[in-house]
């Protein structure tokens, strides 16, 4: 199979903050941009909705962080803690602190 080298502009933040998403996904740009086009031929269109973004980005990353959290908990055996169990953890690793710069 016969390739093609293309090459566009782009903005360089754009590009940087492409690569990190890519990056954390496992894949580098090249391959994201590769799965696109295929994408496109093969829903024979734009393989997205095509709407206006929100305009409050903190949101979905704070959802995004209490997913992770959510999921760091379960992995972990804290997910079901309840508020008393969470606080005697915290009691108790403060306890341990004070103890070990007591006896520094």
């Amino acid at each position: 199979m016969a390739e093609t080298v293309m090459q566009f502009p782009v903005d360089d933040d754009l590009k940087v903050q492409a690569s990190a998403v890519c990056e954390e996904l496992g894949i580098d740009l090249s391959v994201a941009i590769r799965m696109f086009m295929k994408r496109i031929v093969l829903t024979n269109g734009i393989p997205f909705s095509m709407t206006l973004p929100q305009k409050d980005y903190k949101n979905s990353r704070a959802v995004r962080a209490m997913y992770q959290l959510s999921e760091e908990a379960k992995r972990n055996g804290t997910a079901n803690m309840t508020l008393d169990e969470i606080n005697a953890e915290i009691d108790a690793a403060r306890r341990e602190r004070a103890e070990r710069e007591a006896g520094k």
